[in-house]
């Protein structure tokens, strides 16, 4: 009952955290829109844009800077951590309007099959443990596995 509502709730902070997003990046796009109404336009002030941008930059790497000597790494430690060894990183901004892609995508995808595990979140645990023992006969049929072993998954299944 209390890991129930604990899920619940990091549901619900989720989802108000992707809102509160979205609400950003609506507050970005007004505030460029009263920037060319209220300020004859972008070209005119293009130098305050880039020097907005450029602190915007110099903030998050010393917000990285930060972090990095609190998690005690290096450099070469952050960018080489093992979460994104071999995957491609993309970043978006804007809702995707803007992303760029950084390493390659030789291999797996970063994110797990997100559907599958949202199914076998909402199943019922008794269906769960079914729907594994016909996969274990099916097995056993097969000879895929030996009886020992159908019998000692089984005990496991309904133990747990």
């Amino acid at each position: 009952m209390f890991n129930k509502s604990k899920q619940s709730d990091s549901v619900f902070k989720s989802v108000m955290m992707a809102y509160m997003v979205l609400v950003l990046h609506l507050l970005l796009i007004a505030g460029l829109g009263l920037l060319v109404l209220f300020f004859r336009g972008v070209m005119q002030y293009m130098i305050w844009i880039f020097l907005g941008g450029a602190a915007a930059i110099i903030v998050s790497g010393y917000h990285f800077y930060i972090r990095m000597k609190q998690e005690g790494k290096n450099l070469r430690e952050m960018v080489y951590s093992p979460l994104f060894h071999g995957r491609a990183v993309e970043v978006s901004i804007l809702g995707g309007m803007a992303t760029f892609k950084i390493g390659n995508d030789s291999n797996l995808p970063a994110l797990p099959d997100t559907i599958t595990t949202a199914l076998n979140l909402l199943e019922d645990p008794a269906s769960a443990r079914m729907r594994e023992l016909s996969e274990l006969v099916r097995m056993l049929e097969n000879d895929l596995i030996t009886l020992e072993e159908f019998n000692s998954v089984k005990r496991q299944l309904f133990n747990s």
